[in-house]
């Protein structure tokens, strides 16, 4: 049943929203870091537990454990990579953009930022970034998108590589969240549709992602759905699986916003 509201009511919660929104605000820190340095530093050797290059168009899919982190790194050429997440131990609980951004009050990702779950807690910080440029609010590829961008070429797609993956682990088509794009330059315009920002990552750009707790990770490299390239050509991807280093008690993304603290208050309780 529609309940109507009197304007006095939706004042009210509006006024509500913005006096938390400046909190939040308030909280967050003035300047957040400067891009990671290009060329990315080399990993301790011994640090590394796995490494797996992605072919262009191809998905892979990988247990992480709380404390060890992946780098991302683009030193084959530029390539948007999907990814997509679940808690190891409950698989019910997922990455959730919408939170995400919600609680940061941004749905602009980088180096300090966090990525929640759909309880409230948090699966990754954002340790290293050296392209800023990611979208968590259009979606991946899909079979009738590439159709329409590369009529008469067999592609495959981000929703179907998804959809295998998750197969795969034994889970199904609605288990799968919302995607993250990383290195997809999307933002919204003045007229609130998507558009791809130019193209402002680089080949070589890499993000470095610190798990927060036990997940299953999958990832898929296929073009962007707006990737403005009219011809169908990803580049492969090289994901480094390491151990971690061990967060400072003034870690950025531990204490950036509210949100965050309150999000690592969940996490201590589920991994007491």
């Amino acid at each position: 049943m529609h309940v109507r509201r009197s304007a006095e009511e939706i004042a009210a919660n509006r006024q509500r929203y913005e006096e938390h929104q400046k909190k939040g605000l308030e909280f967050a820190p003035k300047t957040l870091p400067t891009p990671s340095p290009l060329p990315a530093p080399a990993i301790s050797p011994t640090a590394v537990i796995h490494q797996e290059t992605i072919p262009g168009g191809w998905y892979w899919s990988t247990l992480l454990k709380h404390g060890e982190a992946l780098r991302i790194d683009q030193q084959d050429g530029a390539s948007t990579v999907a990814l997509i997440a679940w808690n190891a131990a409950d698989t019910s609980e997922r990455l959730n953009l919408v939170d995400t951004v919600k609680m940061q009050w941004t749905t602009a990702l980088g180096k300090g930022r966090v990525i929640f779950s759909d309880m409230g807690r948090v699966m990754f910080s954002m340790i290293e970034d050296s392209a800023g440029s990611h979208d968590c609010l259009m979606g991946g590829s899909t079979a009738a998108s590439n159709a329409a961008k590369y009529p008469g070429v067999k592609t495959r797609n981000t929703r179907d590589n998804f959809i295998l993956a998750t197969g795969k682990l034994g889970l199904e088509r609605r288990d799968i969240p919302a995607v993250l794009n990383l290195f997809a330059p999307v933002r919204i315009d003045d007229t609130g549709g998507f558009r791809w920002q130019g193209k402002t990552s680089n080949s070589g750009d890499y993000a470095e992602m610190r798990a927060e707790m036990d997940m299953i990770v999958a990832f898929s490299n296929c073009p962007h759905p707006l990737d403005p390239n009219p011809v169908y050509a990803p580049a492969p991807v090289t994901i480094t699986r390491f151990r971690a280093a061990a967060p400072a008690a003034d870690d950025l993304a531990r204490t950036a916003t509210a949100e965050a603290v309150r999000g690592f208050e969940n996490n201590a309780l589920m991994q007491a």
